[in-house]
């Protein structure tokens, strides 16, 4: 009877460890654009697009660009990280701020395999402000709206 719990015990023990591996093995972490210059595995990484680096190879659908750090205020002074990226380049790829890509490090690049691109809200002001809901409602209610 022993033997029957000992080997139960065994096997869900091979399991928890086969499950728990496997689950790690699928997540994709955020990393900096330090860690993703490096990245072996796959990782997802935030970045704003610097424009003045971007090309386009429409022959081989290969789009090479740069990203630096998005909590930058310029591209002066910032990390960056080289990017290439294959396939169709997003229609508002142009209008971006920032994007996220996916992807690992081949040494040179960051090779993304995925791009989402982050485009300013439609609820931003025209200066890049945020508009405030509240101080929208406070400014109707002293014109007398």
């Amino acid at each position: 009877m022993k033997a029957k719990y000992i080997i139960g015990g065994i096997i869900i023990v091979v399991f928890t460890v086969w499950g728990a591996s496997a689950f790690l093995k699928t997540t994709i972490q955020y990393v900096s654009i330090e860690e993703a210059a490096k990245a072996e595995r796959t990782v997802q990484v935030l970045g704003k697009i610097d424009f003045d680096r971007v090309v386009y190879n429409a022959e081989d659908s290969r789009l090479e660009f740069a990203i630096y750090d998005a909590e930058a205020e310029s591209k002066v002074g910032a990390k960056t990280l080289n990017v290439v990226y294959y396939g169709v380049v997003p229609g508002n790829f142009d209008q971006a701020t920032s994007v996220v890509l996916k992807g690992k490090s081949d040494g040179d690049y960051f090779v993304a395999d995925q791009m989402l691109v982050k485009c300013p809200s439609k609820y931003q002001g025209e200066g890049g402000e945020y508009q405030d809901p509240k101080k929208h409602d406070e400014a109707v209610k002293e014109a007398g709206v």
